[in-house]
Formats: structure tokens, sequence, C-alpha cells
């Protein structure tokens, strides 16, 4: 249990169990639950408000394990005032909570399909729950391709972690980059460049899609030229979220609020919106 049950505007405090940097600009921080709660449930895609004491609160998807129950796991980049205190934090510190909140990722609507999952920069971190539950349930899916994107090989989160996948599940995993660097052995180029060489049945088929919107856009160009249909494609519309209730209106687009309806979209939902570049 996260979210307080006499009102979702009021933090409940977590403690600080570590922060561990990610790359030059990212990190990731696990919290632990209140003593003498039953612990922190979650569906992967949804989010949390992650409050500090007199300089506000952030939008932060939960990166971490939904089995896990006693630890809280997100994965942030350090860009505003917020996330950069958020950064310093140490173990014991306390931070204020909200959530989760928001719509999830297709994970039991998946199974018996083959699952595409693409991911650009920090975008990895949100799905990664769904890498979690896919993986436990191996058998349950058809093919599961991971296809990841960079700016360099220095920013690719979870490097151990998906070497582990590639080697111990069977999982169709790539990463590319936008720019090599010596000792780079992988693709360089866009992700959606990986999209043509990856296997699956668009008529048997789920793709999950993360990242900055115009590589959203180009993916789901390429993914729909492969014969995906629009039904088949979720996304994750992560932008202007400020009280994760649908109360305040800041993240409203068209008829949608992002924290309350999404961020995770069904395509043929959103399509309209996202043709519009940074509505």
């Amino acid at each position: 249990m996260a979210r307080s049950k006499i009102d979702p505007m009021i933090p409940v405090v977590f403690r600080v169990q570590r922060v561990v940097p990610d790359t030059h600009d990212t990190f990731t921080m696990e919290l632990i639950p209140p003593r003498g709660t039953k612990g922190f449930t979650f569906n992967p895609g949804q989010f949390n408000m992650l409050y500090v004491l007199g300089a506000g609160e952030v939008p932060i998807s939960i990166s971490g394990d939904p089995r896990e129950k006693r630890r809280v796991t997100h994965t942030i980049r350090s860009v505003g005032n917020v996330t950069k205190l958020l950064q310093k934090m140490k173990a014991g510190d306390g931070i204020g909570v909200r959530g989760p909140f928001g719509s999830a990722w297709p994970v039991q609507a998946a199974q018996g399909k083959d699952v595409v999952i693409v991911a650009g920069g920090i975008g990895l971190a949100p799905l990664r729950p769904v890498l979690y539950s896919l993986l436990k349930n191996r058998k349950k899916y058809n093919r599961l391709s991971l296809l990841v994107g960079a700016r360099t090989p220095e920013d690719v989160l979870y490097v151990q972690e998906l070497k582990k996948w590639r080697s111990q599940f069977h999982i169709d995993l790539h990463v590319t980059v936008d720019r090599a660097q010596r000792g780079w052995k992988g693709s360089v180029g866009v992700v959606t460049s990986l999209i043509p060489w990856t296997a699956f049945d668009p008529g048997r088929a789920v793709a999950m899609i993360c990242g900055p919107e115009v590589m959203m856009r180009f993916t789901i160009q390429e993914l729909k030229q492969r014969g995906l249909h629009n039904k088949d494609i979720y996304v994750s519309m992560e932008r202007n979220m400020k009280c994760g209730v649908g109360f305040c209106g800041h993240c409203q687009v068209g008829p949608h609020f992002i924290c309350k309806d999404g961020p995770v979209f069904r395509y043929d939902r959103v399509e309209d919106l996202m043709r519009v570049a940074e509505i």
C-alpha cells in the first residue's frame, strides 16, 4: 500500500535504501515503504509522485520488479531542481510518495502473442517492469523482442541486466546507439533501424513503446509498415503531469488526462493527438 486511503494528495513518507548512479545524468533510487504497511504493489507502467520537502514533487515511473513488495525502485534523470535533490539523497532520508497512479502496459493481454518492446533512452525504465513480468512467465508468450536505443554506449541503462536477459532467456535483444565509441561492437543508428530485422507475426503481436515522442512516432510508422495494427500498439505519453489524479488539468491533451487516463495508451485512442509534434 502506497497511496493514502484518506486522500491521494497526501504523501506517505518512504525511506531511501540506496541511490545508485547509472549514467552521467541518470540514477536509480530504491525506497522502503513505511513500517506497519503490507508493502507496495503496482502494475507495470504506473508512476509515483515523489516529493522533496521544500522543493516540490515530480512524477517518476516505477522501474522495479512488480513482485518486490518491500522495495520501490525508480530510475530518474537528473534534469531539474527536485530530481537533483533526489540524486543527493542518502540512505535513511525520507521522501514523500503518492501513488501508484496511471494505467498499465498490457502484460496479461499479450499472453500467447509475440511481444515487441522498443525503448529509447530512459524510456527503458518504465518498460523494465514489463520485462520482469514477461520473463517470469516466459512460456506464456511467443517471440519476445527488446530493441533499445541510446545516444552513446555510456547512456545505455541496465547494462549488466541486459547481458543477463540475453544469455539466460529466449529473447531477441538488440541495442543501438546514435554515436559509437571505441570498443563498441553493437549497432549504430536510430532504434527504428532494428525493426525491419525483428521477427514477429503482425497478426498476433503486441508492441510497447516508450521514449522521446519523435522516436515513438517513427517507431509506430515502422511497425505499421510491418503490418501491425494501431490497436496492438501501446505508447507511454509521460508529460506535464503535476497532480497524478486528473485534478489540476496540467496534463490534459485533447479529451485525455495523461496522469489519469495514461500514461500508457493504446495507439488507436491517441493517434490523432500524436500526429501533432509536441502537442
